[in-house]
């Protein structure tokens, strides 16, 4: 907005009607003034309000880190934020209103997961590509350019991936106390073959206690594929081995999915897992908590062992079963974009870079603020101020990977104090899909993913539980999954992959 005396200064008559004439008309702080840099450069006028939507429950002592973010914005870039969390729950139903209803919001938490193709689809996404070259350089040295151009749809970027884990492998997390019991040594177990002695051991000698859980409630405790491919966004068209030489099949008509059925079909049979596997909700985390089950699988990256630990109370053991990689899956998971409704996406742009490069402002959004919310046990280690415990904090979303540059935080005592330099040497050495940064758009094949889908929620936990006996079952879900259009999805994802490969530079 502009500065009001200007009112009050001796302009002649005539000029002064050609500026009113000209706000009115430009719309104060409009989107192409704001495009421009205008509002945000002119240091004369009002602070920009940026504000920030992003998923999380709202926190007692938000307010108050709000406003120390803003003495740091103020000064660096003549802006202050609004925070705006929103509930998980809540997240696609309040987006949705806010975009069609024009609603302010200038910088927001995206994800593939959460429909970041058929945003950009609807136009509902401002473009970053210039936005990036003129003021997120601090982003673009801080992300390798593979895994920012990651998230390009038809050569431009509209959202930009956190700095975290932008890899994966896989594995299982065991309970230590019960390895060192019976002198399992985790270094003999070298495939999903290697386990079955070991659940047998857990079955055997610990009653009342299951040797295989799920992680996440309503779900398979083995993500069957997830170790031997690229989901190329997901759907039933997949890459093998991230490379296939680009040729696009439905993994659950391969051999490598049938063979893992009939692992987990074994296991279920011999009694390693619940026998309400396929339809119970369980949260394998609080399981081992509660010292009611010995080990759940998980993608992995560096720091999980401490994170499980914390989680589970309980000393856990990873053992990876996998080599790391990257798709864009992976990469496009957790992102930020700048909302076609913000009137300034110059001053948002300028609010992401400096969560990619200041530590201060960094670490006041994802922790609070220093002597109420954490203390620092040294310059870059901290700890829960004396009597508190994270149930008690009046800020802490627990989502330090989503605020920017995790590599600028912050790690708590019980943390490695080098893990932002693992990860960094993990994201690096990572091995990329061949299809990375990639896309999948489903709109030409949106009845057909739907009617797959139907027939994934019918077979695919009851098979990966082993409830299911697949040699009578597998052959029924190939059968179902082809007459819902599975073919039809993969032909239109292989259309677009080889399309996509003659675009790349």
């Amino acid at each position: 907005m502009r500065d009001n005396t200007q009112a009050k200064r001796t302009w002649p008559a005539v000029l002064s009607l050609v500026i009113a004439v000209s706000v009115i008309l430009a719309g104060c702080g409009s989107k192409k003034e704001a495009a421009e840099g205008s509002p945000s450069d002119d240091s004369s006028s009002a602070p920009y309000e940026i504000t920030v939507a992003f998923f999380g429950s709202e926190q007692k002592d938000m307010l108050e880190v709000q406003e120390a973010m803003n003495k740091i914005t103020k000064e660096k870039i003549h802006a202050t934020v609004k925070l705006l969390p929103i509930a998980l729950g809540n997240w696609q139903q309040q987006i949705n209103l806010m975009m069609a209803g024009n609603e302010k919001m200038d910088l927001m938490f995206t994800s593939s997961g959460f429909g970041y193709s058929t945003l950009v689809a609807k136009g509902q996404l401002n473009p970053l590509n210039d936005l990036l070259d003129k003021y997120g350089q601090g982003i673009k040295q801080a992300l390798d350019p593979a895994f920012l151009t990651a998230s390009q749809i038809n050569g431009e970027i509209y959202a930009v991936t956190t700095v975290r884990d932008l890899a994966s492998d896989y594995g299982i997390l065991m309970r230590k106390d019960l390895l060192d019991k019976y002198q399992i040594e985790p270094a003999t177990i070298q495939s999903l073959d290697d386990l079955d002695a070991v659940f047998q051991t857990i079955k055997d000698k610990e009653d009342n206690l299951v040797p295989l859980v799920a992680k996440n409630p309503g779900t398979a405790p083995f993500d069957a594929g997830y170790i031997t491919y690229d989901p190329l966004s997901g759907g039933v068209g997949v890459l093998p081995h991230y490379d296939n030489d680009l040729e696009v099949v439905n993994f659950f008509e391969t051999k490598e999915y049938a063979d893992e059925l009939n692992v987990l079909r074994r296991w279920y049979q011999q009694g390693f897992m619940l026998k309400d596997a396929g339809t119970g909700k369980y949260d394998g985390r609080e399981m081992v908590k509660a010292g009611k089950a010995f080990a759940y699988f998980s993608n992995l990256k560096p720091g999980t062992e401490v994170e499980a630990s914390r989680k589970s109370g309980k000393e856990m053991i990873a053992v990876r079963l996998t080599d790391a990689y990257s798709t864009t899956d992976s990469i496009t998971g957790m992102m930020w974009s700048i909302p076609k409704n913000s009137q300034d996406p110059v001053s948002s742009m300028k609010l992401l870079n400096l969560l990619y490069t200041d530590k201060e402002l960094y670490n006041l959004f994802t922790w609070g603020i220093e002597g109420k919310h954490y203390v620092k046990v040294s310059d870059h280690v901290i700890d829960y101020p004396q009597g508190m415990d994270i149930q008690h904090l009046g800020y802490n979303f627990g989502t330090p990977y989503m605020f920017g540059n995790q590599f600028l935080s912050y790690t708590w005592k019980e943390e490695d104090p080098d893990i932002w330099s693992k990860m960094d040497e993990f994201n690096n050495n990572a091995k990329k899909s061949k299809a990375l940064g990639f896309s999948f758009d489903v709109s030409k094949v949106k009845n057909e993913m739907a009617a797959v889908n139907n027939v994934l929620s019918e077979f695919r936990v009851g098979l990966e539980t082993g409830t299911l006996d697949p040699a009578e079952n597998l052959p029924k879900f190939i059968e179902k999954m082809k007459a819902a259009g599975s073919d039809i999805i993969v032909s239109e994802k292989q259309r677009q992959l080889d399309e996509w490969l003659k675009t790349r530079k």
